[in-house]
């Protein structure tokens, strides 16, 4: 393993969640985007838009299939939700967010691909994760205003090499995913690192196996587009978001064991770490 990393320290990131001004307002928190969910895959962003509002952006929007409206709505009614065809409808939407996050359950379907072109050419910061990265990794592009959040295979499509060789050297496949793609990098896994460019890269040691599960991508990408609605910059984003998802994992194993973790098991202790 390389030796030249830093490890995240919770101590130092913590610090960045001050107490709230009282005469503060949700629009002083942001409004996060997330767009995903295509035919069956409604619970993606579900879990990426709650996550979001856990870590305490001030507003939330989805944009998905119709067939998703009305179960989110009733199942988490802060989260606001629009039933999206085509590219004509999302950018109202887009016009209103400080904050994108793409990819959670979108699928690969003409339905995702048209969105994925409509947002990855905005101004906005993004999170760019699942689908999105795959749909990427068609036809690559640099940017300096996103964070993309591979898991290995993912990693694997980005590159035009496979699994084996990313873990191979995840040091080196993180800063080469940095070098061809820009902005900041987290590939993710037992160990998840965080490249950005020109800097060592971070390491984060806390997580648990328990978190191999379904959803749990989609949660922190929802963490990582919440500090970012907050005016974190993309590498604070990254790497507080990251430590933050982990160690609510730990969290939620410690209190119930890791075997049967859900990704929604993690909210309430999102929750209590933003809140000290």
């Amino acid at each position: 393993m390389d030796a030249s990393y830093q490890k995240l320290e919770w101590k130092k990131l913590s610090e960045q969640f001050k107490p709230r001004d009282r005469a503060a307002y949700k629009g002083d928190f942001g409004h996060v985007l997330v767009i995903g969910g295509d035919h069956g895959m409604g619970g993606a962003v579900h879990l990426c838009a709650e996550a979001a509002l856990r870590v305490g952006a001030g507003l939330v929007s989805v944009a998905t299939r119709a067939e998703h409206v009305l179960p989110l709505c009733e199942s988490r009614p802060e989260i606001m939700c629009h039933a999206v065809k085509n590219a004509a409808q999302l950018l109202p939407l887009i016009k209103k967010a400080t904050v994108i996050v793409i990819g959670t359950g979108l699928g690969k379907s003409d339905w995702s691909r048209e969105l994925f072109q409509t947002a990855l050419n905005t101004e906005q910061n993004k999170v760019v994760d699942a689908d999105a990265l795959n749909l990427l990794s068609e036809k690559p592009q640099k940017k300096n205003n996103w964070i993309l959040t591979p898991h290995v295979g993912e990693a694997a499509r980005l590159l035009h090499c496979s699994t084996a060789q990313v873990q191979a050297d995840r040091f080196d496949s993180a800063k080469k995913l940095c070098n061809q793609y820009g902005g900041i990098i987290v590939l993710k896994g037992a160990g998840t690192l965080i490249q950005a460019e020109n800097e060592l890269p971070f390491l984060c040691e806390a997580g648990n196996p328990g978190m191999a599960s379904g959803g749990m991508g989609d949660v922190l990408s929802g963490v990582i587009g919440g500090l970012l609605a907050q005016h974190f910059s993309l590498l604070s984003a990254a790497k507080t978001g990251v430590l933050l998802h982990a160690m609510a994992g730990d969290l939620a194993a410690k209190e119930n064991g890791e075997r049967g973790l859900l990704a929604s098991d993690l909210m309430l202790y999102l929750r209590q770490l933003v809140n000290g």
